[in-house]
Formats: C-alpha cells, structure tokens, sequence
C-alpha cells in the first residue's frame, strides 16, 4: 500500500536518520527486489536564511532575488533521506551512486517564496552493473509545480547472465571552446555537508573515505553540479528562468582537487563537462535546455 509522509514547516531531524544508517541492513540475496511505494510531503518551506546564503558562497552563486536552480535540491533532502532509511526501504543506504539528476525550472523562483515539496520513489530498473531506482521530487508554489527533479540512484549487484555488456572503452570525449578552471579544496566536502545536511563520510575527510575503499576524500557530485553551474550562470548569454538541466556523473573528483569547466553555448541548448585538470576525462557531463 502506498504510504506518504507528512511534515509542516519543519524537515525531519537528520540525526536519528544518520543513526538508522549504521545499523547496516543485509544486502538483498538473489532473487528481484522491490523498492516500495514511499512518499513524503514537506509543506510551507522558506527559501531564504542564512544557510541559503552560505549555499550561495560555498557554491560560487553570486547574490540575486531569484534562487539558484540547484537549491531546492537541498531543501528537500531530508526527505531524500527519509525514505531511503525507513524500515520498508530494502537497501543500505551507504553505498548507494548517484548516476544521473535532472532539474526542470519552470520559471526562476523567487528568493522568500514558500514551497511544498513531494517526493516519491519510483522508475525502478534493472541494468547490467544493478538496480536503479529515482527519486522524484516536486516543489509547488501557491498550488503550481515551478520545479522538480530526477535523481537517478544505483545500488551495485553482480551482473546477470542475461545482462547487456557494458561498453568497456568510454565514447571520445568531445572539447567545447569555453573552459574556465575549477578548485576543489580539500575542506569542500565537509563545508557543503554542514549545509546540505549530506553527511556521507567519503566526503567529509580522507580518513572516512578509506574505510569506503577511496584513496581519499571527493567532492559531492551535486557540489560539483551546482559550481558548474554558479560559474555557467555567470557568463553574459545566460538566459534563466524555464530550463531543463540533465547531468550524469562520471569519475569522482578528489580532494583537494583541481579540474575544469568546459563548455559550448547555443541558441536553445547549451553542453557543459566538469574535466580533470589535463582535460582528459569527465567528472561529469551535462546539457542544458532553455525551456
């Protein structure tokens, strides 16, 4: 049976969730699995503060009156988190890749507006490295959806017989004209978990990250999603306002690490990729769609 979880003006607490993750739950053993109907609702949240204004600066947004397209993301997050640690939810949390995310502005929002966010779990798939499932989030204003999201997770399985072979050389990568340099300091991980609320240890020091199997600590993909952006958003011909923005991730970017923004514009569509520093392979590549 479907089950939706509600909260009014208030995120639930992050600490008992972040506690519910250590107590590891058993990797699923043969057979499919089914990732249950799941929901929740947070209604009436503000979208200014202070933590708006540290998001604006770990990310390199400059200041305006509309918010940055990736800070929804944030506010609904602990809902993220809700669901993927309730009890009826079969995977460990840790452990868990973000692939993919795609945000869809329907027009700028404006920085004080109240939102009502809805997230759901959903478009669950087998694929030849596991199974995936989306978070869907949608975010309304006075009744009118102004934007949602499509985070697409994977939780590693051992390949299927029957399953497709993945292409074991990556496509060549294609080098736009516009490309400005990226820094990753090594406090970046934890200075974005503070207030994001995404406290995974392979982001918060090298020490945690080993234990996961990293040599050291890496950005946050939607950290690194949203200073390509803070940077693109700065660049004369930006448009704003109603866009589609699709990304998926690529190789982790290490801290401190140096990469670089590489972009192509257009009149409808513009392509941008996170590279390592020499350029040679992506951390992420992305599109945006100007709706």
């Amino acid at each position: 049976m479907p089950e939706n979880l509600v909260y009014h003006n208030s995120a639930p607490a992050l600490l008992p969730m972040y506690i519910r993750t250590l107590r590891r739950k058993q990797k699923p053993k043969g057979g499919p699995i089914s990732i249950p109907n799941l929901s929740g609702s947070l209604l009436g949240v503000s979208t200014a503060g202070n933590n708006l204004k540290r998001y604006q600066e770990v990310c390199g947004f400059l200041a305006h009156s509309h918010l940055p397209v990736t800070w929804p993301h944030v506010l609904a997050f602990p809902l993220h988190l809700k669901l993927l640690t309730e009890k009826r939810f079969p995977l460990p949390l840790l452990g868990l890749v973000h692939l993919r995310n795609t945000i869809t502005q329907h027009r700028a929002i404006g920085i004080g507006e109240n939102l009502d966010f809805c997230v759901r779990l959903g478009n669950t798939e087998e694929s030849g490295r596991g199974l995936e499932f989306t978070l869907i989030t949608e975010a309304r204003s006075a009744g009118k959806r102004v934007w949602e999201e499509a985070s697409t997770m994977l939780f590693r399985q051992s390949k299927a017989e029957n399953s497709p072979a993945e292409p074991k050389t990556p496509p060549e990568l294609t080098h736009y004209p516009n490309t400005e340099k990226l820094e990753a300091p090594e406090s970046i991980g934890r200075r974005y978990a503070r207030l994001s609320g995404d406290s995974n240890p392979i982001h918060i020091h090298a020490l945690s990250a080993k234990a996961f199997g990293f040599p050291r600590a890496i950005a946050h993909g939607m950290w690194t999603h949203a200073h390509a952006l803070a940077l693109l958003e700065q660049q004369a011909s930006w448009k704003g306002g109603a866009l589609r923005i699709s990304c998926n991730f690529k190789k982790p970017l290490y801290l401190p690490g140096s990469a670089q923004l590489n972009w192509l514009t257009g009149d409808k569509r513009w392509d941008y990729q996170v590279l390592n520093a020499n350029g040679s392979a992506p951390h992420l590549i992305g599109r945006i769609d100007w709706l």
